[in-house]
């Protein structure tokens, strides 16, 4: 008979299921709550999150234990400052790079073009990250490079919101004759534009095919960092062509 190992780690034991249930009810009850909601008593929770009173009441104790939960005199429920706290931490280790370069490295990778990310500046936009394309023959741009604000995908992309242009953006030949681009604004927790993402294309290949490819990608990916930079991706949703 087979010795066990010396010194062999026992794997992990699992979670119980009953505590990932109480987790992941916990979480319902905090997203029960809504942008204009005041104090809301424990009847409309439990409603919200599809749990008898009970349940609720035991789960919205624990959260208050924590913070994430305030109890007011009234029997009134509203979120705790922990939250706040959460969202002050998350804002402060928030870098801008973190989320742009793995989007552009799909999008590069799934379409094999360059692909860029601009924000703006004034009456200006800005190159801040690039990938260039692994094909010989791509556009040529540099980070830190500025272009005129409302000309080219990424310039339209930047004030699409502004003037309702349906995303993601399509140019041929705008601002450079050759060069055909796709862009789509990203936002941020504050629904502000936090930059433009979106790839370039020699316009000689830039066919149906590609054009096809390319604007979904695009699309995701700037839908994908608004949810990660805490922004909602509604406004973009509502402009999709």
């Amino acid at each position: 008979m087979a010795k066990p190992a010396l010194h062999e780690v026992p794997p992990p034991a699992p979670a119980p299921v009953e505590g990932v249930r109480a987790v992941d009810r916990a979480l319902v009850l905090l997203r029960a709550f809504r942008d204009d909601d005041g104090p809301l008593p424990l009847t409309e929770l439990s409603r919200r999150a599809g749990l008898n009173m009970t349940t609720a009441l035991r789960l919205l104790g624990t959260l208050e234990g924590h913070g994430f939960i305030k109890r007011l005199p009234s029997g009134g429920y509203m979120l705790g400052a922990t939250l706040l706290l959460l969202g002050d931490v998350f804002k402060r280790s928030l870098r801008l790079e973190h989320h742009v370069m793995p989007a552009l490295e799909r999008l590069r990778a799934e379409s094999r073009e360059s692909a860029a990310f601009f924000v703006r500046e004034g009456d200006q936009r800005r190159c801040v990250f690039r990938l260039d394309s692994p094909q010989i023959v791509r556009d040529i741009a540099h980070v830190g490079e500025a272009q005129p604000l409302g000309r080219g995908a990424h310039g339209r992309s930047l004030v699409a919101l502004e003037t309702g242009t349906p995303l993601p953006v399509v140019t041929r030949g705008e601002r450079l004759p050759q060069i055909a681009a796709i862009a789509c604004p990203v936002l941020n927790a504050a629904g502000e534009v936090a930059g433009s993402i979106g790839i370039s294309v020699p316009l000689y290949r830039f066919d149906a095919e590609i054009e096809a490819l390319c604007t979904p990608l695009v699309m995701r990916e700037a839908i994908a960092m608004t949810r990660d930079l805490g922004g909602d991706p509604t406004p973009l949703e509502r402009l999709r062509r």
